[in-house]
């Protein structure tokens, strides 16, 4: 992490140096007369877009199919972030790169939401049969789950707080903006009742992941239970047999006929526990990231979500 830090000191200085620079950005619009907002992942990029529409100039930080985990912000990053009306980011430790940006500029002005702040948030967890323990640096630290937005609830809460923030940085379009907002919170209402119709209905409401598990919101919220290779933030890829064993044994203890992974995995825990077991192998996104062919097509939030009610 200071090595992070001392790097991301060094990248601060050449975007105050170059500040006069013109800047690339994965938006719509860049009129200066829109409001201007910046978001770090995909769920907050397509909740504002939601939102906002046309009325705003939206810029991604981590581009499609990148990885939040261990992206570094480019100077231009940096100045768009210096010049943006509102800032979202997830509010962990994937961002806490957010901090020191905006510790070292004039951000009085920015409204900055973080989307941990506005839910409730558990503790990242190790459940039974994982392979890692959680790297924590201090004993005294608790990690959290960053994945809030897996949760069509949560989902809803963020996206009123984003509303919030755009009505109160442009009161001339507020209605359009609230508006908005109450056409999406029904869609997003649909998805939660899509949700809670599919797992009152399931036979077997345990499921088996050959991957990390980014999900705990959304099975928290359903009641639906896992097992999992690696927790949610684990940037391991190397499972134990112990773990592979317990994932094989489960899926046959519970006659499980699905082994799920995530988008941009490597599929190689999955496919082996598929070819001892016959489960298959099905894609569960995340929503974290998408592919440049996806974002450039306009996928959702909702549109992958339904994909895994599927």
């Amino acid at each position: 992490m200071n090595r992070r830090i001392s790097l991301l000191t060094a990248i601060l200085y050449i975007a105050f140096v170059f500040s006069a620079c013109s800047i690339p950005r994965y938006n719509d619009d860049t009129k200066e007369d829109k409001l201007k907002i910046v978001t770090t992942i995909f769920p907050q990029y397509d909740f504002a877009r939601q939102i906002g529409k046309e009325k705003i100039s939206l810029k991604m930080l981590v581009t499609p199919g990148g990885e939040s985990h261990s992206y570094e912000p480019s100077p231009q990053d940096i100045i768009a972030v210096k010049e943006c009306d509102i800032f979202i980011c997830a509010g962990g430790e994937s961002d806490i790169w957010s901090n020191v940006i905006l510790d070292s500029i004039e951000a009085e002005n920015i409204k900055v939401i973080k989307m941990m702040e506005c839910v409730d948030i558990v503790e990242e967890e190790i459940s039974n049969g994982m392979t890692e323990k959680l790297p924590i640096a201090n004993e005294d630290e608790t990690e959290y789950d960053e994945h809030v937005w897996t949760s069509p609830k949560n989902a809803k809460k963020i996206s009123e707080a984003i509303a919030k923030a755009m009505i109160s940085a442009d009161k001339e379009n507020e209605d359009f903006y609230r508006s908005n907002f109450d056409d999406y919170s029904k869609k997003l209402d649909k998805l939660d009742k899509d949700f809670r119709n599919a797992v009152s209905k399931a036979a077997n409401k345990t499921v088996v992941f050959g991957d990390r598990f980014p999900f705990r919101y959304l099975f928290d919220e359903y009641g639906l239970n896992y097992y999992a290779a690696f927790p949610g933030c684990s940037t391991d890829s190397d499972v134990s047999a112990k773990t592979m064993m317990f994932l094989i044994r489960k899926i046959n203890e519970n006659e499980i006929s699905s082994v799920f992974y995530i988008e941009f995995s490597a599929r190689k825990i999955a496919d082996t526990i598929s070819s001892e077991t016959g489960a298959e192998p099905l894609l569960f996104h995340s929503c974290h990231t998408v592919s440049r062919d996806d974002f450039e097509n306009g996928i959702t939030y909702i549109d992958l979500m339904c994909k895994n009610l599927e």
